[in-house]
């Protein structure tokens, strides 16, 4: 496995209605944090923000155009419901999008979760930072971010010029 550290900063962004009044406990951004702290990237910017897609979209804007992190995840508001627009609002930013790590996402963890085929998960590029639709629940981050882990350090490595194609593997 690559080890990222000190090499890439990391934004977390939880999308929920409830935990942005204060009302429930950020536990997948719990989750993401763990993972990637274990990887080996730096937490540079976390935040919580309601299921309204000008606030998603201006917090990636921001945060991606800012220069401070590598990579945004988000977790929440991936689904079917009527107030999951994280996939819009990561639509309207993005520059580039990536479709084969949240096609892999998906394909990967539904044996695990038939209910993958349901996530409408996005991946893309903004300002050279690489932004990455995670669902909401703990479980659901631990699954995809399993899958999206292995190709990110060397999408990274793309986005910045540094390789063009891996001299390892990544498990």
């Amino acid at each position: 496995m690559t080890n990222a550290k000190d090499q890439y900063s990391l934004g977390i962004l939880t999308i929920s209605d409830a935990g942005s009044k204060g009302e429930r406990e950020d536990t997948s951004g719990d989750t993401i944090v763990e993972i990637m702290t274990d990887f080996g990237f730096r937490l540079a910017l976390r935040d919580i923000v309601p299921d309204e897609p000008d606030l998603i979209s201006e917090r990636l804007r921001d945060w991606c155009d800012g220069g401070e992190v590598d990579v945004v995840l988000t977790t929440g508001g991936t689904g079917l419901g009527p107030r999951d627009v994280t996939p819009e609002a990561t639509r309207a930013v993005i520059e580039l999008e990536v479709p084969g790590i949240a096609e892999a996402m998906r394909m990967l963890t539904i044996e695990s979760t038939p209910m993958a085929m349901l996530s409408r998960s996005v991946v893309g590029i903004r300002a050279g930072c690489l932004i990455v639709n995670l669902p909401g629940s703990p479980k659901g981050v631990r699954e995809t971010l399993a899958i999206a882990i292995q190709a990110i350090p060397h999408a990274l490595e793309m986005i910045r010029g540094w390789r063009t194609h891996p001299t390892q593997s990544l498990d």
